[in-house]
């Protein structure tokens, strides 16, 4: 990232270590981003609701924890903003719905009560498309890209995504159940990191496909996503998908290089319908890492991936439609027609073919697997079109053909459950970023940030938008 960059688009690591110092005040930047968000809110659209008063009172007491020589968390006094399907104790959480505007849990997400014990402030509570699904309700004014509004910031995390690129929060979680961490990271240029499943906590995220639902870091550098997964990782008893592993310090061998990792490029599944731009911007990716020492060299995807993508739908159908029973049908006038779509699919879908589906994702898995004996990561677009518009994508939306075909790249490894990193690349002749991602093993999020530091180091970082 360019080092003159002011100070609301310095990285979220450069800005802790400057809390930490006294060199700032957490209470003032606090204001300061407060005051961002209230000018450039009105045309972005990223927060569903942002509690200023509080998050400076707690600004306020980190200065004077850091004054009185109590120890500092990892996150100390950096404005975090959280996807509105986060809870938030006392504090409505709709989930881009309208009948949940009102709900108001009784505790906090495990992922928010660790960013509150490492310091974070939270900024406020991004948009989400409905019930994180590909659209968001009609009457809700959807996020829009910094970089140029008439494309698409991505979904379902489009907030999350907006409200980082633009300066109005040093970091964000989203949730990813199909690409939703990766397609705003990827359409907004920046580093998003989809961890292994189970490795953070999903106890207090409303669901849209619990057995998909991944939860994780939206950054703008590296070292901010490995900083962020720091925090929010680990075992938790209140999620019987958790993982019961150590949580290593993931910034700590961010500088090691990638000389000893091999990388593997399946051509086929990355070129096979897909736009030349973005098959451009992976060779780009693999020259780079190439020169950067690693081996790059190929395998081929397990065939199984077609019938995951194309029937994605089903599982994350029946999946949210289990999710939306206390809702739907009892409430459908409230919803809109793309999520009501889904659990309405979701309700006529039967076990026999859901069972398949589980019996199909375990052969992906367990080959996949078999994979990352002989290599250590994966080199693979985010996305299949470059830059698409807010048009295409609403196009795209309502046709399930189309949709299957966007998350080639994603949904595969949401169903295995593989650990992804977004990555920027540059910005394309229209101005915008292009964006690659690497798949790693079971795991294996510190060879993903070891890597995805080495090729940051190498691509410069990208500048961020003039707002």
């Amino acid at each position: 990232m360019p080092e003159d960059n002011p100070r609301h688009y310095r990285s979220l690591a450069d800005t802790c270590r400057q809390l930490k110092s006294g060199a700032l005040s957490a209470e003032t930047l606090a204001r300061e981003t407060l005051e961002r968000i209230d000018a450039l809110e009105p045309k972005l659209k990223a927060f569903a609701r942002k509690d200023g008063d509080a998050a400076v009172t707690r600004a306020a007491e980190l200065d004077q924890a850091r004054d009185s020589g109590e120890p500092l968390g990892a996150l100390h006094g950096v404005p975090i903003a959280i996807k509105d399907l986060l809870f938030t104790k006392a504090e409505a959480t709709a989930s881009g719905t309208l009948v949940m505007a009102d709900f108001k849990p009784d505790f906090d997400a495990t992922v928010v009560s660790r960013l509150k014990g490492a310091g974070a402030v939270i900024i406020g509570k991004t948009q989400l498309t409905e019930g994180a699904f590909g659209a968001h309700h009609p009457e809700i004014d959807p996020p829009k890209n910094p970089w140029n509004p008439d494309y698409w910031p991505g979904v379902s995390s489009s907030g999350s995504g907006v409200a980082v690129a633009a300066g109005l929060a040093y970091g964000a979680l989203g949730t990813d159940t199909g690409g939703s961490i990766r397609f705003p990271c990827a359409s907004c240029g920046l580093v998003g990191l989809k961890p292994t499943y189970g490795r953070v906590s999903r106890h207090g995220a409303f669901e849209l496909a619990g057995s998909l639902d991944h939860i994780g870091p939206m950054t703008r550098t590296v070292e901010d996503a490995a900083r962020l997964l720091t925090v929010i990782a680990g075992h938790d008893v209140h999620d019987a998908s958790s993982l019961d592993a150590p949580v290593p310090n993931y910034s700590g061998a961010l500088d090691e290089g990638i000389a000893d990792l091999k990388v593997g490029i399946d051509w086929r599944y990355v070129t096979d319908g897909v736009d030349p731009e973005i098959v451009d911007g992976v060779r780009r990716a693999a020259e780079l890492l190439t020169g950067l020492g690693a081996e790059v060299c190929d395998v081929a995807i397990p065939g199984d991936y077609r019938q995951l993508v194309d029937e994605w739908g089903l599982t994350t159908g029946v999946e949210c439609a289990r999710a939306h029973a206390d809702y739907y049908p009892r409430l459908k006038h409230m919803y809109g027609p793309v999520l009501a779509g889904l659990i309405e699919l979701g309700s006529s879908v039967g076990a026999d073919k859901y069972a398949e589906l589980e019996s199909v994702r375990e052969r992906f898995r367990t080959a996949l697997d078999q994979i990352f004996a002989d290599v250590d990561l994966l080199l693979a677009p985010c996305m299949p079109i470059a830059s698409p518009t807010v048009t295409d994508m609403d196009t795209a939306v309502a046709d399930d053909e189309a949709r299957a075909a966007f998350i080639t790249f994603t949904a595969p490894f949401d169903y295995s459950g593989h650990p992804t990193l977004t990555l920027p690349l540059d910005l394309n002749a229209a101005g915008l970023p292009r964006s690659v991602q690497l798949i790693g093993p079971h795991l294996g999020e510190g060879l993903l940030l070891r890597a995805g530091a080495a090729f940051e180091s190498a691509t410069g970082g990208l500048s961020y938008p003039a707002l």
